[in-house]
């Protein structure tokens, strides 16, 4: 068994299962602040699909630490090592997402009943999107 493609596999797939955590976190909130919106007899913003779709960058970068970590199997990196990149990177990944569905989910329901604030919450979903950024950067640096 290759650990070291066993680490890349690992890093792309929690990442992926963050994001789709994430987004089922914030979609559902997304979708209750448009029924919201709808009952009161006010226009959906579709400017929320920013809260619901924010997670997904997350599978992208896990996609981006794979390739390099594939790379750096082929110029001779310790399989043992890459496996390690692999976990602690994904799961650093998938929890970004998920701490983004939850703000995201927050963001759209206080957006959807006030029509206001949009600006504020997202910049705490960027936030949020920052942890993987790191993790991501981090990692790809410490392969080198």
């Amino acid at each position: 068994m290759n650990l070291g493609l066993l680490g890349a596999g690992l890093v792309m797939g929690i990442s992926a299962l963050g994001s789709a955590l994430g987004i089922a976190i914030a979609g559902q909130a997304v979708i209750g602040a448009w029924k919201k919106c709808f009952l009161g007899n006010k226009p959906a913003p579709m400017t929320l699909l920013a809260f619901g779709g924010a997670p997904l960058t997350q599978t992208f970068y896990g996609f981006i630490l794979m390739g390099q970590m594939k790379t750096a199997l082929a110029g001779g990196a310790d399989g043992s090592l890459l496996l390690g990149f692999g976990l602690a990177s994904g799961l650093a990944i998938a929890f970004s997402a998920i701490a983004q569905g939850k703000a995201g989910a927050a963001g759209a329901d206080a957006t959807g009943e006030t029509g206001k604030g949009f600006v504020n919450y997202i910049a705490i979903v960027g936030i949020c999107e920052t942890v993987a950024l790191f993790a991501m950067v981090l990692s790809m640096i410490s392969l080198n």
